[in-house]
């Protein structure tokens, strides 16, 4: 029935194909097209996989030059292959390259009516989400959720400290990570302390989207047959956004409940501070003055963990996995942070400011390790011209953030890991993640649609990298080695865990 599936899929995209063909006069070169079928036969030649993307775009750099084109359904992929013409695109045409493609079938079950920070068109709705958005998560702010983050270094803590007395000589660092981070952001989303029931939970919901989120890929390839030929993944699918709703939407409304006619609620500790829920009960759509639905909230507050979680803990275990491979990095950090806190004193954030080498080492497992190799897909919002090719409205645009950071022409020995890279121009590990002067790298992508949260997530992984540091030593087993082999799920993560000997440090 698959075979069938996909040939009359083929069947139903042909016309489309054909006529966004015949209408695009002049687009970036792309590999030999079928018409029609554009370039699925020769994707299927020149790779493993669609989603092994990466050795088949170097390939079309060099033979074709800076912006490729490759057709695949009824509108073409523009990629973007170099940091200088990615530079013009997102910073210099900021406004015309803010555009989203539409939603494929998939995410509109997760995220109706695109009313996300995230998936939004480019426009009135996207300003006002993202500027909400921004109130909570501004540098100016992040302070306020100083006892959140101590709270949830506490249970990692504790944690870690449990395996160490069962005589646990391989941590599973990525669950401890996940369950700290899902801890801290459902605090700092709900205004609650749950217990460890409700944080699994929210967890567990979360998970069943990300980690099943390439293979539901299958379902946005001619959705009308697709619901019929996989019947059983759309029951799947839908399911896992049931569940993710009846566990969000009662502790979105206990929480509205809580907080109706009071300006200001304290949690059980008498700390002070709004939740991002708090700020999405009031908000107006400016396209239409009504105020979020019940489902449309849920999608907010899922937008927000998804995040503050899932990108940070991998970049988070790929810091680590660099401090256990190479010990010398580690002993660095250490020493740095016994210059700056004094024994016995809590690593405070503006212990942070002052440790340039712990700066250097996020700042380098970003460039050597960014938790996406390619950005959220961008859409340009008009017709638009680049280096004499045609970018049609609404046409899928992407950028090779991994290779940006690997560039050999912009990074001396680029596969290498060495923080010290960061040091060499001022040496405050001070770097411009935003590409506001120039692209170097571009984990958190750049220009209009730039991730909000970079100030929020450099501080997570600075605070907890600094704090496992300064109390524990993170090594291996005599004879282990580190395998830093990537394998592609939601992010890019490692292909083999790292569970390293962890031991307290005697300070």
């Amino acid at each position: 029935m698959g075979i069938w599936f996909y040939l009359a899929a083929c069947v139903l995209i042909c016309v489309k194909v054909f006529l966004k063909m015949k209408h695009n006069k002049r687009l970036p070169p792309s590999p030999p097209t079928i018409p029609i079928l554009g370039n699925i036969f020769w994707l299927l030649k020149s790779s493993k996989n669609f989603a092994d993307l990466e050795p088949v775009l170097r390939s079309l750099r060099s033979k074709y030059g800076n912006i490729v084109t490759i057709h695949i359904g009824s509108n073409p992929s523009i990629f973007i292959t170099c940091q200088e013409a990615a530079h013009r695109a997102l910073v210099k045409n900021g406004t015309v390259f803010a555009g989203r493609p539409l939603a494929l079938q998939t995410t509109q079950v997760f995220f109706p009516n695109q009313f996300t920070v995230t998936t939004s068109p480019f426009g009135h709705n996207w300003r006002m989400m993202r500027q909400n958005l921004m109130q909570v998560i501004q540098p100016s702010q992040l302070k306020s959720y100083s006892h959140c983050r101590k709270w949830a270094l506490n249970i990692l803590k504790r944690h870690i400290t449990d395996e160490i007395e069962s005589g646990n000589k391989a941590v599973p660092m990525d669950e401890h990570f996940n369950y700290a981070l899902y801890a801290l952001f459902s605090y700092i989303c709900f205004g609650e302390k749950f217990d460890e029931r409700t944080v699994r939970n929210i967890q567990r919901v979360q998970h069943g989207f990300l980690h099943n989120f390439i293979k539901f890929n299958v379902l946005n390839f001619a959705p009308f047959l697709s619901k019929i030929v996989f019947r059983g993944l759309w029951r799947e699918i839908l399911k896992i956004r049931e569940d993710q709703v009846n566990v969000f939407l009662p502790i979105i409304k206990a929480r509205q409940e809580k907080i109706k006619g009071k300006v200001g609620v304290e949690d059980e500790n008498g700390e002070e501070f709004k939740p991002y829920v708090d700020t999405l009960f009031d908000m107006k759509l400016p396209s239409n003055g009504r105020k979020l639905r019940d489902e449309e909230l849920v999608s907010m507050c899922a937008e927000f963990m998804i995040g503050g979680t899932d990108t940070t803990v991998t970049t988070w275990i790929w810091s680590m996995a660099n401090l256990v491979k190479y010990q010398e990095v580690q002993e660095k950090v250490f020493d740095e942070i016994k210059d700056v806190v004094g024994g016995g004193e809590e690593i405070e954030e503006e212990h942070l400011k002052r440790m340039p080498y712990l700066k250097a080492v996020v700042l380098e497992t970003l460039r050597r390790h960014p938790p996406g190799h390619f950005i959220l897909p961008r859409a340009v919002t008009e017709d638009t011209v680049m280096d004499g090719y045609e970018i049609p409205k609404n046409a899928m645009v992407n950028f090779l953030v991994a290779e940006f950071g690997w560039d050999p022409n912009v990074w001396e020995d680029p596969m290498e890991f060495k923080p010290e890279r960061f040091l060499k121009h001022g040496g405050d590990g001070k770097f411009d993640l935003k590409g506001t002067m120039e692209i170097k790298m571009m984990p958190f992508g750049a220009g209009r649609r730039v991730c909000p949260a970079i100030s929020m997530a450099t501080l997570h992984l600075e605070y907890f990298v600094a704090n496992l540091v300064r109390d524990f030593k993170w090594t291996l087993e005599d004879g282990c080695e580190v395998d830093m082999t990537e394998k592609q799920a939601f992010t890019i993560v490692m292909k083999n865990p790292l569970r390293p000997m962890v031991s307290r440090r005697i300070t």
